[in-house]
């Protein structure tokens, strides 16, 4: 498959088990708005959005920052940094790797 062959979208489901809703939101598209914000000088708030939908994570309860809240944004950087290194380790292995030729009779296969 080329990257042609992909196309972005978002993936939605809510499911019910054991009586608890949970809610999972997908992202599969590098067209996201990502915002850092901070509510009133108290609380600090992070959008991740598309066209689709958006996700949003603040402070527990919307109160002040508490010990939890600082692991929780410790994590999400952790894994940020996790994804982005994942992404150009992948993204420069493809540009290593020749593409089929678009003439067949070249093509060694």
């Amino acid at each position: 498959m080329t990257t042609r062959d992909y196309q972005p979208y978002t993936y939605v489901t809510a499911s019910i088990h054991d009586g608890n809703t949970q809610l999972e939101v997908s992202f599969h598209t590098a067209e996201l708005s990502i915002m850092a914000l901070t509510v009133q000088g108290i609380r600090p708030y992070l959008c991740i959005g598309s066209a689709e939908g958006q996700l949003s994570i603040s402070t527990t309860g919307g109160g002040p920052v508490t010990s939890a809240d600082l692991d929780l944004a410790r994590e999400i950087a952790t894994a940020a940094t996790r994804y982005r290194d994942e992404c150009e380790r992948l993204y420069a292995v493809q540009a290593i790797v020749p593409a089929p030729s678009p003439n067949r009779d070249d093509d060694p296969a």
